[in-house]
């Protein structure tokens, strides 16, 4: 029965595989297929065959690294060499097909009146006059050209001529029929009482690559994903393309944009640094407080310092821009009442940049203080009942003992800490949105924004359109700092505990 079922599942899988390898050949992605076939194959062998047993249970795992992990970075990394972004977005072939369907109305072209009919099925039929009277029938985009005396003259008077309302009600309808009139020429209408002959505008080349303006006579030849005259006059839209390593060098060497990325990158370290230090300093003031057993109404504190850890983080955030505000908010109301100011709170850069550091200390404190109360509990009381022997003073036992300690356990969670508020891009953007803007930038970079955020803004905000391939520079530039701060971490790690066998 088992093996009925086995089979049955893997038969499932299997018409799956070939339904999406169908699909795949037809929309010509070859790459896609290939893998496709190649976990086809591997699943139905691990399956089948008694040599594939031990790789059964490993299948479904790999399966889900490859496509949550390995696919988004090996596609980010190929985005980061290429033009993909507004102006870009179509491939080459897209493109050429959307030039080659574009037409011009010469001075002198052929001006034809027509009538319009619709047959029982709902279809069009144009009848086209010319100016010497010879007559043309068009139908599904074809041109037929009729005699005096022509029986499909006569098939027409069996359809429903349509009237001048009725036409310009089938404005659009009409619009959007076109008729090879040559090799070279189309019908088209021109307006609502007559159809023109137009040219066609360009022509392309495979053989030679190049694109033709049939109108000018200029040649383009694709450069860098735009079709260019030898001139540099670019034609638009432009195409999908590798472009090596320009968005690095964009990145890197364009002023207007690596002033700005310095400047966001610079304030992602100090947001990093201050939302931990922060956060810890308090956490671990009310965690002493808190392990104190002669604290009366300790768990009432607890309950209530753990509140602002309980309540989601994006709540969090909309509340306090609600309080930040600079004109109706409650934080500028009482500064107003108490010193007769108020103070920019998101307008300022500085200011926006303390709301933040506000913000997310209300947000982390509670996960600090948890964790610090849970590794003071953990020290032996003898440790402190020695040192008190000894002689030593109250912040001389919280530095050679509890701070050492404490930093064993606590030390590798303020690094990953790092590492979450490096990328902490729910509380940048709910707050201040990574506002407000540095003049002059080129790209939308606000004096509040994080790597994260720039690059989401980036990609999705930019006034100048999306900029996917910029964006992937950026992302890949993350990745590589996010990664030092792990490796960072497992260093770290193992040093503490070195520390912590000599303790």
């Amino acid at each position: 029965m088992g093996k009925i079922v086995k089979g049955i599942l893997l038969g499932i899988v299997n018409v799956v595989f070939i339904w999406i390898a169908l699909y795949l050949l037809s929309a010509q992605a070859y790459l896609v297929f290939v893998l496709l076939l190649l976990g086809a194959l591997l699943t139905n062998f691990i399956f089948i065959s008694p040599k594939g047993y031990p790789y059964r249970y490993l299948l479904p795992a790999a399966f889900f690294m490859v496509l949550l992990v390995v696919y988004p970075i090996i596609y980010t990394i190929y985005i980061s060499v290429t033009n993909y972004g507004t102006g870009n977005i179509l491939n080459k072939e897209q493109v050429i097909a959307q030039f080659e369907d574009k037409y011009f109305l010469e001075p002198s072209a052929e001006q034809y009146s027509f009538q319009a009919y619709r047959d029982s099925e709902g279809s069009l039929w144009l009848l086209f006059t010319g100016s010497q009277g010879q007559q043309l029938l068009g139908r599904e985009g074809e041109l037929t050209q009729l005699k005096a005396d022509d029986p499909l003259l006569g098939q027409l008077s069996d359809y429903q001529e349509l009237n001048r309302v009725e036409i310009v009600q089938a404005t659009n309808e009409l619009a959007a029929q076109s008729f090879a009139y040559d090799d070279r020429h189309e019908l088209r209408m021109r307006n609502i009482s007559s159809f023109s002959v137009y040219l066609q505008q360009y022509s392309y080349d495979a053989t030679q690559d190049q694109l033709t303006d049939l109108q000018t006579g200029i040649v383009y030849t694709p450069v860098n994903g735009y079709f260019q005259a030898p001139d540099g006059t670019r034609l638009s839209p432009g195409f999908r393309a590798v472009i090596g390593f320009d968005n690095f060098r964009r990145l890197l060497g364009n002023p207007q944009i690596t002033g700005p990325f310095v400047s966001v990158f610079v304030w992602t370290i100090q947001w990093a640094l201050l939302s931990v230090a922060t956060t810890f300093v308090v956490g671990l003031f009310l965690a002493i407080l808190l392990n104190d057993p002669y604290l009366r109404f300790r768990k009432m504190y607890r309950s209530l310092l753990i509140l602002p850890y309980a309540i989601p983080a994006f709540i969090s955030a909309l509340i306090w821009r609600g309080l930040f505000n600079t004109e109706l908010g409650v934080i500028n109301q009482i500064l107003q009442a108490t010193i007769g100011s108020s103070v920019p709170w998101l307008q300022d850069p500085f200011w926006a940049k303390v709301a933040l550091v506000i913000l997310n200390l209300w947000l982390g404190f509670p996960y600090m203080m948890i964790i610090c109360l849970g590794a003071l509990q953990s020290i032996g009381a003898e440790m402190y009942e020695a040192a008190l022997v000894d002689g030593a003073t109250g912040w001389q036992q919280f530095r050679h003992i509890t701070l050492p300690l404490l930093m064993v356990s606590v030390g590798p969670l303020l690094v990953s800490s790092f590492s979450f508020n490096f990328n902490n891009f729910s509380v940048i953007y709910l707050l201040t949105r990574g506002r407000p803007p540095i003049v002059g930038a080129q790209t939308p970079a606000g004096h509040t924004d994080i790597l994260i955020s720039y690059t989401y803004r980036l990609a999705f905000e930019s006034g100048r359109g999306i900029d996917y391939g910029l964006a992937s520079a950026v992302t890949l530039v993350i990745f590589l700092i996010t990664g030092a701060i792990t490796f960072i971490n497992f260093r770290f790690t193992g040093a503490l505990e070195d520390v912590s066998k000599n303790v």
